[in-house]
């Protein structure tokens, strides 16, 4: 029978199966595919790898954001609050750090305060979890439209978490990270604390940081009684603090407080009658700060201020405590400042500076300069220069040699001496062969002091700075006794006051209540001893190289120059009062003709005539060469022979 089918029909069917043979089984069909059991089993098996490494990549994520996002930083300020710094006497002194004030709680602020921040910053805050992809679009489709960026999309949530725990760098990188600290502050906090504790901390220009901060410091007045107005010119500068600050753009804030009593009208936050009404707002900006004084005393001292532990049991309380702005009362004397500021700027030499320490002999610092002119350098070298003591080093040599045995009537020769190739010298060129150490430490003999240094030995001569309050490192050669080792004019200060107060170590101190830990671990000189380095010090001032410091009173002290007259000290101490005076030049360049008798000692009692109510001597100062000035010869000898790689 002819098929007369088209013959693609034809080719489209299967083939003929032969019929099965009698007596013979059937072979099984062939197996065309994967059973759907095992099909089943490899795709649960998948789903759970991907599930595990969902579950892992979640702990990781967690156990990240719990390290460097803990929801409790947010109860802390951003910023250390400011720090004001009375004298002894309760008069101000500084005022530093940020203004702050305590954390605000926005359920008990009026309504239309959080609102003014949420129409402004985020107007869909109550119904996204941390990020709103909605307002992302929408600030992104705006930027499109602008041709620049203008809306950056972010929530306040986000805002919280960056000003916390990020920077403000525009890179992609902090942008991820806020978007997983957004939504994990959003699953530890309600909304109302995220809006608190960000309202709490947002800057608010003029240094002000904090809606508490900011209403007293914009309107005098508390956050709780603030008007729509106020609340919408404060939200308002949220955009650019700095720049819309109404303290010095008033048209610019007010202007963007009409935006954003707009926007709370548009979310239904007030009517239009109370739009109207808030539109008239009345700055009552808080009085500037009165201009800060002792500006060195305070850079010093304020690293112990923030050094102490807030108080507080809870973590509430801790809080308020870190928000809080602290007034500190000092041991600064207002008086004393005022007279060692006057000295320092009386004592003219071009290219010159001057530092002056004035303390207790407690170590209660009551005074102190560490420059001509704060505002040109804030570099403090009184406490932060290291330079060279000069012969006022010689104290410790002296009293090393008392505490081997001698008096200030034995002898010592006051010969030339050279000890591996290098000669010291005694900076008159005068030398008068055996001398008493009276005589010797008043005319600030040097080769004296190293004849001194080689019969006790340096380490003797190290061990009397320690004793005496000196921290600085110090090199164990012969010249050490010529103040070859730097230091800082604080602790040298200090050392003297040892000698004036009769206990050592003294350690200087700038708050009341370190003065117990000064006075822990002191040691009672030897009153025998004491008795004759203040017969060493008196002479000095009497007959000696520091006869410039002389006053109607007894006085006690001694002179210093360093190599090629870098620099020239006089540290002394009369009436109940240690102080120390530094000249020298910041690039350390000589200044010829200046020793620790002249200048350094003129500054030292021009202070003291009216910290103490004295009066200059009456017995002239003849006008000859410092003994003290010019040891550079030895110093220069000294430094070749260590550049040279010799040791001394």
């Amino acid at each position: 029978m002819l098929d007369l089918r088209p013959d693609e029909t034809r080719q489209r069917e299967e083939p003929p199966t032969a019929a099965p043979i009698p007596g013979i089984p059937a072979s099984p069909p062939a197996q065309t595919g994967i059973p759907p059991h095992i099909l089943w089993s490899r795709r649960w098996r998948r789903a759970g790898w991907l599930l595990t490494a969902l579950a892992l990549l979640l702990v990781v994520t967690s156990t990240w954001l719990a390290i460097v996002a803990p929801p409790s930083q947010t109860l802390r300020p951003i910023v250390p609050p400011s720090v004001t710094l009375l004298a002894s006497n309760g008069s101000l002194i500084s005022r530093r750090g940020a203004i702050t004030d305590r954390p605000v709680d926005v359920r008990a602020l009026p309504a239309h305060v959080g609102e003014a921040f949420v129409a402004i910053e985020d107007r869909r805050f109550y119904h996204h979890f941390g990020v709103d992809p909605r307002g992302m679009m929408r600030a992104a489709w705006h930027d499109l439209r602008a041709r620049q960026m203008r809306e950056g999309g972010s929530t306040i949530t986000q805002q919280l978490a960056k000003q916390v725990y990020l920077d403000s760098d525009r890179t992609a990188a902090r942008k991820f990270r806020e978007f997983l600290i957004a939504p994990w502050l959003e699953l530890w906090l309600t909304k109302d604390e995220i809006l608190s504790r960000y309202l709490s901390d947002v800057y608010f220009g003029d240094n002000v940081y904090g809606l508490r901060a900011a209403a007293r410091h914009y309107f005098s007045k508390p956050p709780e009684r603030l008007t729509i107005g106020e609340a919408a010119m404060l939200a308002g500068l949220m955009k650019a603090p700095s720049r819309l600050a109404p303290s010095a753009n008033l048209a610019g804030a007010q202007a963007r407080a009409a935006l954003v009593v707009a926007a709370m009208r548009d979310a239904g936050f007030i009517d239009e009658h109370e739009a109207r009404r808030a539109l008239a707002v009345n700055l009552r900006l808080r009085p500037a700060p009165e201009p800060t004084q002792a500006t060195y005393f305070s850079d010093w001292v304020m690293p112990m201020v923030r050094a102490k532990p807030t108080q507080g049991d809870s973590l509430t309380a801790q809080a308020e405590d870190a928000y809080a702005t602290t007034t500190i009362r000092t041991t600064l004397d207002a008086r004393l400042q005022r007279l060692a500021e006057s000295a320092v700027a009386h004592a003219r030499l071009p290219g010159s500076q001057v530092a002056l320490v004035a303390m207790r002999p407690d170590g209660r610092v009551v005074a102190m300069v560490g420059g001509r002119n704060y505002g040109a350098s804030s570099f403090n070298r009184a406490v932060q220069a290291k330079r060279q003591p000069g012969s006022t080093f010689k104290l410790f040599v002296y009293l090393a040699a008392l505490r081997a045995g001698m008096t200030p009537d034995d002898e010592v020769e006051d010969r030339p001496i050279t000890i591996e190739g290098w000669s010291p010298r005694n900076a008159d060129g005068h030398y008068l062969g055996p001398i008493p150490l009276r005589e010797a430490f008043a005319r600030s003999s040097n080769v004296a002091a190293v004849r001194l240094t080689q019969r006790v030995g340096s380490d003797a001569v190290i061990q009397a700075a320690r004793d005496l309050g000196i921290q600085s490192p110090l090199r164990p050669d012969a010249g050490i006794g010529l103040g070859t080792s730097v230091t800082n004019l604080l602790e040298l200060t200090g050392a003297y006051a040892a000698v004036a107060g009769g206990a050592y170590p003294v350690r200087p101190y700038g708050l009341p209540q370190d003065a117990g830990g000064a006075a822990n671990g002191q040691r009672r000189l030897d009153e025998n001893q004491r008795q004759m380095l203040l017969d060493l010090l008196s002479t000095a001032v009497n007959t000696g190289t520091a006869r410039g410091a002389g006053l109607n009173t007894q006085v006690y002290g001694k002179t210093g120059t360093s190599q090629d007259n870098r620099d020239a000290l006089f540290v002394g101490f009369a009436g109940g009062l240690v102080t120390a005076v530094w000249v020298g030049r910041d690039d350390n360049q000589p200044l010829p003709g200046v020793a620790g008798g002249g200048m350094p000692a003129h500054v030292w009692r021009s202070f003291m005539e009216g910290a103490i109510g004295a009066r200059p001597a009456a017995r002239p100062v003849p006008q000859e060469v410092d003994p003290d000035a010019g040891v550079g010869g030895f110093f220069r000898s000294m430094f070749d022979r260590i550049r040279s790689g010799l040791h001394l």
